[in-house]
């Protein structure tokens, strides 16, 4: 099988993807059976978005190859690009509905949501990275991790209001209006949202610790080969 916007090098990855989400499928089946309920049929759904932004952000390294960015088409696709991304890293959220105790033990839910948001982080930052890759190949290093940084800063704001508020990237389709109310009145109003400062420096942390883990080690196999 080969996917036009994917480089065949690639492909090992995708592959190892595939195996670690039928592999979680398989888990969240065989608990779906013994709890007769479809109470986590939500993660594979989230793993669906979570990758919606990495093909896109995909695409358009292939179309930037012999297309400039500011084309029209590239635009657009970093624009949706850019607004899916977020749901990658929402899945780390979803370790709360572990506390909802149905299944065959606790344990196992954990190690079925676990990969689940493996699987979306990987999408995440695949993402990411083919957007800091593009960035760094155009503009100067230093700018290229200002942007990086900026960005995920607004995808922790973003899974704050997802977790919180309950918005979701399609609202910015079909409810702009109420979506921008309540974006905007948690930034002018910071203090009547009691979660919101803690939230946001926790997932500010520990998105960009682990991408700078991987950006690094990136870099030092690069060095090394």
């Amino acid at each position: 099988m080969k996917l036009k916007f994917v480089d065949q090098k690639f492909m090992p990855i995708v592959w190892s993807l595939f195996f670690a989400l039928t592999a979680c499928l398989l888990m969240i089946l065989i608990n779906s059976v013994d709890t007769k309920s479809s109470y986590y049929f939500f993660l594979p759904y989230n793993i669906f978005l979570s990758f919606i932004s990495p093909l896109l952000a995909l695409t358009l390294r292939n179309n930037l190859k012999s297309q400039p960015w500011l084309k029209t088409s590239n635009i657009i696709l970093t624009l949706l690009a850019l607004v899916f991304l977020p749901n990658a890293f929402y899945m780390i959220t979803d370790l709360i509905h572990v506390q909802d105790v149905i299944g065959i033990d606790v344990l196992y839910n954990i190690i079925f949501t676990n990969l689940a948001i493996f699987i979306g982080l990987t999408g995440g930052f695949i993402g990411l990275f083919i957007i800091h890759t593009e960035l760094v190949k155009r503009i100067y290093y230093k700018y290229a991790h200002i942007l990086i940084a900026i960005l995920i800063v607004s995808i922790s704001f973003a899974i704050y209001l997802g977790r919180y508020l309950r918005w979701n990237s399609w609202d910015i389709i079909i409810n702009p209006t109420g979506l921008l109310f309540d974006a905007s009145d948690t930034v002018l109003h910071p203090l009547t949202h009691v979660s919101f400062y803690p939230i946001m420096i926790a997932m500010i942390l520990t998105i960009g610790s682990m991408y700078l883990v991987i950006w690094q080690f990136i870099k030092y196999i690069k060095l090394k080969s």
